[in-house]
């Protein structure tokens, strides 16, 4: 992670799964297109082996302004690389028609990151990825859950598009992990379409710039050719 005022995209994956499989190689995919074909900075998160607690609902985040009152990977790791980017892929394995468990926890700990600055993720970009062991699993309910999550948190979530990748990247594993979804071509397809998607808006929002403290605009960044 570049701490340097860059002016490329920086883009943060995160994997909610408990293991290294699908989820872990498609995350990688992305950001290594991401990188390679884009010219983004990127950073991971992944949530195998990790320690993270449930939100409790203590409000703490709320009365303390100071973060989370869990110490975990999550306090620890990832909220900086939250903060960091300019744009997040988030991908799930589909558990009961649904995110993982790992990914709705780290959903639900952001609170407290909004519960310090209300503003801290607003106009980041966003774009979610699932892949399940069966074609038609829940991918699509899992991906509407991300997407409903940067919307609630004045993020700007993308899909790719109509004719294939409507929701965002869809994959098949056949319970096969990673050789499974490399193998379907559709759903690289689906992650091709919306990775383009996010990074069209990410420059986009970047080329428009925000207001500052002192109420001048950053108008430097430019779309790439």
């Amino acid at each position: 992670m570049d701490e340097s005022g860059s002016n490329s995209l920086k883009i943060l994956g995160i994997s909610g799964s408990p293991r290294k499989g699908a989820t872990d190689f498609l995350v990688r995919e992305a950001l290594k297109l991401a990188g390679e074909k884009y010219g983004a900075e990127t950073d991971y998160f992944s949530a195998k082996g990790k320690k993270m607690e449930f939100c409790i609902h203590c409000d703490y985040c709320i009365r303390e302004k100071k973060g989370c009152i869990h110490k975990d990977d999550i306090a620890a790791e990832l909220y900086e690389k939250m903060i960091w980017a300019d744009a997040w892929i988030i991908g799930t394995p589909v558990y009961q028609g649904n995110v993982s468990a790992q990914t709705k926890t780290i959903l639900d700990r952001c609170r407290a990151v909004v519960a310090r600055d209300p503003k801290a993720f607003l106009n980041k970009v966003g774009m979610g990825l699932a892949d399940g062991g069966d074609r038609v699993g829940g991918q699509e309910p899992a991906i509407q859950t991300l997407l409903n999550f940067y919307i609630i948190n004045e993020m700007i979530p993308v899909g790719g598009g109509s004719f294939g990748a409507n929701f965002g990247a869809t994959f098949w594993s056949k319970d096969l992990k990673a050789e499974g979804v490399s193998e379907d071509s559709e759903g690289m397809r689906t992650l091709r379409k919306t990775l383009r998607k996010l990074i069209e808006t990410t420059w986009l929002v970047k080329r428009a710039g925000l207001p500052d403290e002192t109420g001048s605009r950053d108008s430097k960044s430019t779309v790439p050719p």
